[in-house]
């Protein structure tokens, strides 16, 4: 059971160690932080789209730990694939019913263009806006007022600081923005109570037409009028081989990477940008965080841990923003409860808390037995 932390007077005190000193980013802004989730919420990605046997058992494992969210792709071109306006709700009446059985809140990932949705001069690309923001917009809408107050969380898009997520287009946060304004404004018309989460941001100092910096990016969201269409920030915090108490500045040695992003704190970072630009009194929620096993995929196996270190990281991650990111961190979600399909050679399998025929890792049984610990909103 989580352990409420109430008593102001200690609140108080934690608040007045946060502030920053020396080197440290100024983490809070002026302004009291409004707290949509419990600071830190507990959540971890599942794909409960295609077999409801193996959704059933993935809801009952989320349950077991003690985790109270699970996240989940709505893919646009999976609902409204055919032609605007016409919807195939069957998975998603499905899922959001499960979900609610299970005890369980669900926050809802909104991406994947259906085809008749792209501009004319980029077709067919596995994720990328679509050639008028308002019909993305539309989607949104006609998913929260379907499941009004069932559906507790939305993060609009994935990555777009990355050109893959982009139709394969140079990344463009004013661009982004717009589709995030018309997202937003349609979730908010439908289910006012509904949150909505920014795209979580790919960690990179990578600055070319295949990807920004996240912090740049970040900036050009907010010099495009970001602030006004979410009400939590989103971060993607993968670990790489850095612990997740090492400072960003540290992950600055070669043998971490080389740069601040490969720390799991870069996320105090992008918190610190937040502060800057007046927007502190809303929370972060990382939308994806984790360290991986992986053994096959070069790209990743430089940074592999293994299993036990992969367990031991992702508890003390937790820990860590219960310690030293109240009241400002938000919904905290691990990757992944595996989807029954992936094999070794996805690079997704070796991120994994749990295997595709549900057999736990050692970082499942230890997030199960981890202390819950958070303040209320």
């Amino acid at each position: 059971m989580r352990r409420l932390l109430l008593l102001l007077p200690l609140l108080a005190l934690f608040l007045a160690g946060c502030a920053p000193g020396g080197d440290e980013p100024a983490l809070m802004g002026d302004e009291p932080v409004v707290m949509s989730f419990p600071s830190p919420d507990y959540g971890i990605h599942a794909f409960l789209w295609w077999k409801p046997d193996t959704a059933l058992r993935d809801l009952g494992l989320i349950n077991d730990m003690g985790f109270t969210w699970v996240k989940q792709k709505f893919p646009w071109r999976e609902i409204e694939g055919i032609e605007k306006g016409q919807f195939d709700w069957y998975r998603t009446d499905y899922i959001v019913e499960q979900v609610e059985k299970a005890g369980l809140k669900l926050l809802v990932r909104l991406d994947r263009q259906p085809f008749w949705s792209e501009p004319l001069d980029n077709q067919w690309q596995d994720n990328g806006p679509p050639g008028d923001p308002a019909d993305f917009g539309d989607f949104c809408g006609a998913v929260a007022g379907r499941y009004r107050g069932r559906i507790g969380a939305y993060q609009v898009w994935n990555e777009p600081n990355l050109d893959r997520e982009w139709g394969l287009r140079p990344p463009d946060p004013a661009g982004y923005t717009e589709l995030l304004k018309a997202c937003y404004t349609a979730i908010k018309a439908a289910d006012p109570a509904a949150i909505v989460i920014s795209a979580g941001l790919a960690p990179t100092g990578t600055d070319s037409t295949e990807a920004m910096p996240d912090q740049k990016f970040l900036q050009g969201m907010y010099d495009a009028g970001a602030a006004d269409y979410f009400d939590v920030l989103g971060v993607n915090a993968p670990g790489y081989k850095a612990p997740p108490e090492l400072a960003p500045a540290e992950a600055e040695a070669e043998e971490y990477g080389g740069g601040r992003w490969f720390a799991f704190r870069h996320v105090e970072d992008s918190r610190a940008l937040m502060v800057a630009n007046g927007d502190g009194r809303k929370q972060v929620a990382i939308l994806e965080m984790g360290w991986t096993l992986d053994e096959v995929n070069p790209e990743y196996a430089w940074h592999r841990v293994d299993e036990a270190t992969q367990a031991a990281y992702l508890v003390r991650a937790y820990q860590y923003a219960a310690e030293h990111w109240q009241p400002w961190m938000g919904l905290m979600v691990t990757i992944y409860i595996a989807d029954w399909e992936w094999t070794p050679d996805n690079e997704q399998w070796w991120w994994s808390i749990v295997l595709p025929d549900g057999t736990p890792r050692p970082a499942y049984e230890a997030l199960k037995e981890m202390e819950k610990t958070s303040i209320e909103r």
